[in-house]
């Protein structure tokens, strides 16, 4: 699904002296069994070959396959079938949802001058699958139907504090369609806002200053978005929950009763629709008004004005909203001595249309990461707790197929499912890596292990040499991973089960525009994106690495100093909130300096019993390990954020109003943003209250451990 957010998933840097990993170390192994565990590591990323990882690629992208279509169930068929030749255990999980397409799109401007928008992608020469049947239209799923008729008004990205400008300067957009430029907040948040204050509709442009000619040149000479290229998506308010709306809570399996169309809350009251900046142009330059803020302004070869305009446009959406099969592939290799201790690894395989780069460029690793597991089954290697690989279906409209897999067996996950670990759009340039922070010194490990592909050093020397843009650049910083918000599956799993998670791919390198649109295909990856695949075939060392660890450690590489400073980091940020009343932290510190003392002395009691893992006895050691995965559950409450008691987490979670981007300790912090003091001190208590039992939680560790 995501177009990432620049924070979302890249590591950062803090000072040295915090948290560095052992030079040759593996957390939650003995000698013995770390030794046995190299041995299948180096064969295993010897395995992945680029040339494969290509082909799944080109198999997987020839066809349009929207999730809900005849093509997308024979891309997850393809899946199963390579799956069952390469002698693995793979199924397809069948649910239902409401997957809306439209009856029919139509935009106009009236007037004097009248243009009627095309709506529609063109074929380039050079690339044969721009011209494919099957093609699907740009639209925006979960918009509203309509058919209006009013003034423009121009709202920039379309956020709130996008509207306070436009009152300041005497505009008001109710009764108007708005049109908003991607970018600076996820799509569903524009059509949302502009909902909330009056407007009858939202056309939603790709700017060429943000995605086009601006940045670089346009496809078919370069990566960029050309003039007639539109980005489609879901528009699903996605922050209330995830999944099917029309089934909130439980799985959408074929059958079931599901709520009426009227009832549904994630869906967009007002028609909504992508466009070019071809389509949009002429719109934009009706406007007339008061001409933006600098920060507003495009790279369209016009004056942008707010408006309203003094013509009119006439808009019309009608959706069919139709319930559709969606189909999620499911491969188990059974765990040898903790079977009822899982690891899954998941990634999407549905696309908007060719989908070469999103999801295909993290599925294709992702089928590798299967042949090399099944490889090395064949040669002897048994991990000690099951492995489950999953390519879901739905991603794209709204993590469809995740969340209704995961609603069906929560019960069952949320007892045995000890990471979650997952993969979208991979690129080439650095591993970017979000999640849970008490795997943060696991994932520092597997950076340390893998080698870049170009310049044959470790991931993370790569990663301490090019530090994020903006990070600061200390001598010596260290490594962090990024939380987590949403825009992509491990969302059900981490902020609604409190699953430990990971979030793994490359990139920083290169750029494209062609996210959601005809061009994402074979082409335009081959040409623009990892040309040789050679970081595909790492990202498949990367996720092959770091699941046969997590599925062979002894004890669970859970460390939690790293999650104490880190929380520590989310207050100060939230105590400098500008202009803010300060909210009462006092009981979240102390519980902090406790889980501080409490990590120091768990990893004392791990480094004590390290030589005892491999003699320890079996049923002891799943009991340890079922407490320490069950540590991010404890990060969990009911009921859960305000306003949207599906997000149970207390320390990640996507903001009301960023979309994918993060809010950590959200809900202190958007209170405190509110200027609402109460709420934010009930909040800090709920915080205070989870943080107190994870530390009960790592004392039974500790007590365990020491009784190995």
């Amino acid at each position: 699904m995501k177009q990432r957010v620049a924070s979302a998933l890249l590591v950062f840097l803090i000072p040295a002296a915090m948290h560095s990993a052992a030079p040759d170390s593996i957390r939650g192994f003995d000698t013995k069994s770390q030794s046995d565990e190299l041995k299948w590591e180096e064969q295993a990323r010897a395995i992945p070959e680029a040339g494969r990882i290509r082909t799944y690629m080109e198999r997987m992208s020839a066809k349009p396959h929207l999730a809900g279509t005849p093509a997308s169930k024979a891309v997850a068929e393809y899946i199963v079938g390579q799956m069952h030749e390469w002698g693995l255990s793979a199924k397809i999980e069948t649910f239902e949802a409401l997957l809306p397409t439209p009856k029919s799109r139509s935009l106009e401007l009236l007037g004097p001058k009248p243009f009627k928008a095309k709506l529609e992608e063109g074929v380039v020469p050079v690339d044969k699958s721009s011209s494919n049947e099957g093609m699907v239209p740009s639209y925006n799923a979960y918009s509203g139907d309509g058919d209006v008729t009013a003034p423009l008004v121009y709202v920039n990205y379309g956020v709130p504090a996008d509207y306070d400008i436009l009152a300041k300067m005497g505009i008001d957009v109710k009764g108007k369609i708005v049109i908003a430029r991607y970018g600076g907040s996820w799509r569903g948040i524009k059509p949302k806002v502009a909902q909330e204050h009056g407007a009858v509709g939202c056309l939603i442009y790709s700017d060429p200053k943000d995605d086009g000619y601006y940045a670089g040149d346009v496809f078919p000479k370069g990566a960029y978005r050309p003039s007639d290229g539109v980005q489609r998506g879901s528009v699903m308010d996605m922050v209330l929950y995830p999944g099917d709306p029309l089934s909130p809570g439980f799985a959408s399996e074929p059958g079931v009763k599901r709520l009426p169309l009227e009832e549904a809350k994630t869906l967009m009251k007002i028609p909504v629709i992508p466009i070019s900046y071809g389509d949009a142009q002429p719109l934009l330059a009706s406007l007339e008004g008061p001409v933006v803020p600098e920060a507003w302004k495009g790279a369209l070869p016009l004056t942008y004005h707010a408006g309203p305009s003094v013509v009119k446009a006439h808009f019309k959406v009608a959706m069919d909203n139709s319930t559709h099969p969606l189909h999620d592939v499911i491969m188990t290799i059974p765990g040898s001595v903790y079977p009822d201790q899982w690891i899954l690894f998941g990634n999407h395989h549905d696309a908007w249309v060719h989908g070469a780069s999103d999801p295909l460029s993290g599925t294709a690793p992702l089928m590798e990461t299967a042949r090399t597991l099944a490889e090395l089954t064949k040669r002897g290697w048994k991990p000690k707790r099951t492995i489950i690989l999953a390519a879901w279906d739905g991603e794209e409209f709204g993590l469809v197929g995740s969340t209704e897999w995961m609603e069906k067996h929560a019960v069952e996950l949320s007892q045995k499912l000890a990471v979650y670990i997952n993969s979208d759009s991979s690129g080439k340039g650095r591993l970017n890596i979000g999640g849970s922070h008490t795997l943060e010194a696991f994932m520092q490990e597997i950076a340390r292990d893998v080698k870049d592909p170009v310049s044959g050093k470790t991931l993370l020397t790569e990663l301490m040499a090019r530090p994020r843009r903006g990070a600061a650049e200390e001598a010596g910083a260290d490594f962090r991973i990024s939380p987590l918000g949403s825009g992509s599956d491990y969302t059900p799993f981490l902020q609604h089960l409190g699953i430990a998670s990971l979030n793994v791919g490359f990139g920083g390198e290169g750029g494209g525009g062609v996210y959601h649109s005809n061009y994402d295909d074979f082409y335009w990856y081959t040409h623009f994106a990892d040309t040789e695949f050679v970081y595909e075939r790492t990202l498949a060392q990367v996720t092959s690495t770091l699941v046969m660890r997590l599925a062979g450690a002894p004890v669970m590489p859970f460390e939690f100093g790293r999650l104490a400073s880190t929380i520590n980091r989310y207050l100060d940020e939230i105590d400098k909130l500008p202009g803010q009343k300060k909210a009462n932290v006092a009981a979240v510190k102390a519980e902090l300096e406790t889980l501080q003392k409490n990590a120091k002395a768990f990893d004392a009691a791990y480094a004590g019993a390290s030589n005892k893992l491999y003699e320890a006895d079996a049923a002891k050691v799943a009991d340890l390990n079922a407490l320490l995965y069950k540590t991010e559950r404890a990060l969990t409450l009911d009921p859960g954020l305000p306003g949207r008691p599906w997000f149970r987490h207390r320390i990640y979670a996507p903001g009301m109003y960023t979309g994918y981007a993060v809010k950590t300790l959200p809900g202190i912090r958007e209170a405190v943003e509110a200027g609402d003091i109460a709420q934010a001190n009930d909040q800090a208590a709920q915080v205070a209250k989870v943080l107190k039992a994870l530390n009960a939680q790592i004392l039974g560790a500790q007590r365990l451990l020491s009784a190995l």
